[in-house]
């Protein structure tokens, strides 16, 4: 084989070399591109899910906060309405009890009968009573048989002291170390919490929770 035979073969050789490598680069390039782009496309789509995610957060955090403030608001409106409900119906018991008071002989059996009511639950046999002004000018004159008659087995006298109430009756030891407030006033204190409790009972009992009402 010539020499110029020889060149030409070791030209060809080293051309299919090369292109050989070229080959080989380019099927790695394509490889390593495809792997960018792939892991380009997983973080895009991590990215993304991250943000949908702090997404639903965010609405989920305003939501409840909304809730929060609705459920703060309806509660305060229903605590204002359950406050003017209780003023109201214990403004009619109070207007009920003024009425009872102007009629002298309702009056007289109820005051009897607070009068024994009260009288019965102190020991010993001498008490003492306290009434308004006007119930002292009603009952004053009469006072020892009106007594006898509620209260047969103690003594229960007539003090000076005029109460400043709208009717009922003060019973008390001699010594006013024991008492029992019967006036209406005082009862109504002590019905207060019973009354508070009867309208949520009676007005509100339909009213479904506040759980039910926002979160069904």
């Amino acid at each position: 084989m010539n020499p110029e035979t020889q060149v030409r073969n070791l030209e060809h050789a080293l051309l299919a070399r090369a292109r050989e490598l070229v080959r080989e680069h380019l099927e790695k390039a394509a490889a390593e591109r495809d792997r960018i782009l792939a892991d380009v496309a997983h973080r895009l789509r991590l990215a993304e899910e991250r943000e949908i995610l702090a997404a639903k957060a965010d609405a989920e955090r305003l939501f409840r906060r909304r809730v929060q403030a609705a459920e703060i608001r309806m509660q305060g409106e229903l605590d204002r309405l359950r406050w003017t409900l209780v003023q109201t119906v214990v403004g009619a018991v109070k207007g009920e009890l003024a009425r009872l008071a102007g009629d002298e002989a309702r009056y007289a059996a109820v005051l009897a009968a607070l009068l024994t009511a009260a009288a019965e639950r102190l020991d010993g046999k001498a008490l003492v009573a306290d009434l308004n002004a006007r119930d002292r000018e009603r009952f004053g004159a009469r006072w020892d048989a009106f007594a006898a008659a509620a209260v047969p087995d103690k003594h229960v006298t007539l003090s000076s002291v005029a109460l400043e109430v709208s009717g009922g009756v003060i019973v008390r030891t001699p010594a006013n170390h024991v008492r029992i407030d019967n006036t209406f006033e005082g009862r109504l204190d002590r019905l207060s919490d019973a009354v508070h409790a009867l309208v949520l009972e009676r007005l509100f009992a339909a009213v479904p929770h506040m759980e039910t009402v926002f979160h069904g």
